[in-house]
């Protein structure tokens, strides 16, 4: 007798439409809002949006290091062969160095003038400073296809064709725009108030910058430079446009070499794609915590 009355007095009845919901149960019931949606809605996307990306890339792999002819779906047994023809017969070799100097050389450039642009537009107020940041923003949706012909004009004027100097001031020129926002961006969230003590101390504007406003910008400069080197790295069109000697040919025309009007070379076109893309994974695997923190930084104050 007693053991049921235990039984149903465990047994806590539903509330009714209006009453309030035992203590215990609303605790569960609040615990399971503040935990947020079940794991499984968030993995499930994110493990399909994971899928979608590595299987190209596999697919590159297993085209890049399987013999020839194979149709194996594992890469085994493994081979270099096809690593071995697109950097010595197909001079991939110097088309990455190309590719580097050019990457390299554009994201100085862009960081230096975007650091002296993003600073007057942080720093200083002028007349048609909104007209100024609207005309950047807008120019962000020209295609490069667009200015193809000036920039030939321009060039063969200043006899910059077949000049590695054409690629690398075409790609600064394009990147600025972004660049110049996003460190003044940066700027803003630096306190004006720590140059003003700096001034007193007796400090040049310059002086100032270099040493209070420039080290605190490290995340944003990493930021900016990773997406111009990218960018760099990445742009075929200039490259094709105004580079005509093949010793100056970078990654991307490279690999516009390797398909052909009747066949495709698969294995070096997946090799050449490997080395293409492998720098670039390294470098964001090694800057990824500057990335995050960059962008955020400069997406505060525009």
């Amino acid at each position: 007798m007693t053991a049921a009355i235990a039984e149903k007095g465990a047994q806590v009845p539903a509330p009714a439409d209006g009453e309030t919901p035992p203590p215990a149960r609303r605790k569960a019931r609040q615990r399971r809002l503040d935990d947020g949606p079940p794991r499984w809605q968030i993995y499930v996307p994110l493990g399909i949006y994971l899928l979608f990306t590595l299987i190209p890339f596999y697919w590159m792999l297993l085209f890049a290091l399987r013999p020839s002819g194979s149709t194996s779906l594992v890469p085994w047994p493994m081979t270099g062969e096809h690593f071995e023809k697109v950097w010595n017969e197909r001079s991939f070799g110097t088309y990455f160095l190309n590719s580097t100097q050019v990457g390299i050389a554009s994201m100085v450039m862009t960081m230096a003038v975007a650091l002296a642009g993003g600073y007057a537009l942080a720093r200083f107020r002028f007349r048609l400073k909104n007209a100024f940041m609207l005309a950047l923003l807008c120019s962000q949706f020209i295609p490069g296809a667009l200015m193809l012909v000036p920039l030939f004009e321009t060039f063969r004027g200043l006899q910059l064709i077949n000049s590695m100097w054409s690629v690398i001031i075409a790609e600064t020129v394009f990147q600025l725009p972004l660049s110049m926002i996003l460190i003044s961006g940066f700027i803003k969230n630096v306190p004006e108030s720590l140059e003003e003590a700096a001034w007193v101390d007796g400090c040049s504007r310059l002086r100032a910058f270099m040493a209070i406003v420039l080290p605190m910008l490290r995340p944003g400069l990493i930021a900016v430079g990773s997406f111009a080197f990218v960018h760099s790295w990445n742009h075929f069109l200039f490259a094709l446009m105004f580079l005509s000697s093949q010793e100056k040919q970078t990654i991307p025309v490279g690999l516009n070499t390797l398909i052909g009007s009747d066949s495709v070379d698969l294995g070096a076109l997946a090799a050449g794609g490997v080395v293409a893309a492998v720098p670039v994974v390294i470098i964001f695997a090694f800057i990824q915590k500057w990335l995050i923190t960059g962008f955020s930084a400069g997406a505060v104050k525009g």
